[in-house]
């Protein structure tokens, strides 16, 4: 795990215990060893188990968990996740930070993994977004390829992207991209589309990547059939667990969804003391 992760669990820490737990120092005996199991109270696909070990670890190396499944796995009802032991204290005090995480990334996956399996046998990848948590996004990014989907970009750094406030303030889809090109050396290049009219103009653009944004499904098969194979297809916006098939059956190669990090709903997990 690599510092800023280890980092932002010590924020977690620090913004949940404060100068300490009170409940557990005024009940619970500083010395008393115990084991917990953590159990899935719902189907889910598993993500963040490291997450998890690591906030223990950083309140007691000596605490020992033993993860009893692997990230991407999926769990049913009343299935053990993990066993712990160590100290009581210490356990109580992890157990809240813990849990965020690892209910937060499991949903997810759970939710990704959904998605994956609405459009299982046709060639389309699942994509996120930069929908993302602020400082969370290597972990819903990672949560989201346990779960079967694919990263889109991970920042503003690492693929150009030219979305209708960058055409707006260029003057255009051409000069947008021949902007890009002059400046951007070999990123590639995606190039977002509402109307037909703007997909032929990103053709002629030489885009790599053309977006179909929140175009109506006989729209965007038409898109695809102008598009034909010249640039890869992304289809974006309306994107529904209901809807996904049928998009993906325009022949789009992506579908992008905002909703696997920004809606997905936390997994149901629990720690018990046994």
């Amino acid at each position: 795990m690599d510092d800023s992760l280890k980092k932002l669990i010590a924020l977690a820490l620090a913004e949940d215990l404060g100068a300490g737990d009170v409940t557990s120092e005024a009940t619970i005996p500083s010395d008393l060893i115990s084991t917990a199991v953590v159990l899935a109270k719902q189907d889910l696909v598993l993500a963040g188990l490291d997450v998890a070990r690591e906030v223990f670890h950083q309140l007691d190396p000596n605490i020992q968990f033993m993860a009893l499944a692997r990230d991407g796995e999926r769990m049913r009802t009343g299935t053990e996740i993990a066993n712990l032991s160590g100290n009581t204290r210490k356990l109580l005090a992890g157990e809240r930070v813990a849990l965020n995480l690892l209910q937060h990334l499991s949903g997810i996956a759970t939710l990704t993994a959904a998605y994956v399996e609405k459009v299982k046998g046709l060639k389309v990848e699942v994509l996120d977004t930069r929908k993302t948590l602020p400082g969370l996004r290597q972990l819903e990014k990672y949560a989201v390829r346990m779960g079967g989907g694919k990263n889109h970009r991970l920042g503003l750094y690492d693929m150009v992207l030219i979305k209708d406030n960058h055409i707006k303030a260029a003057g255009g889809i051409t000069k947008a991209a021949e902007s890009a090109r002059n400046k951007s050396g070999q990123l590639k290049m995606e190039i977002e589309t509402k109307t037909l009219d703007e997909v032929r103009e990103a053709l002629t653009a030489k885009a790599d990547i053309i977006m179909l944004d929140n175009m109506p499904i006989a729209m965007m098969r038409e898109a695809v059939r102008l598009i034909d194979h010249h640039a890869l297809v992304e289809a974006s916006g309306n994107v529904t667990l209901e809807t996904i098939q049928q998009i993906a059956k325009t022949g789009a190669d992506f579908i992008s969804a905002g909703s696997l990090t920004h809606s997905a709903p936390a997994a149901d997990i629990s720690m018990k003391i046994k």
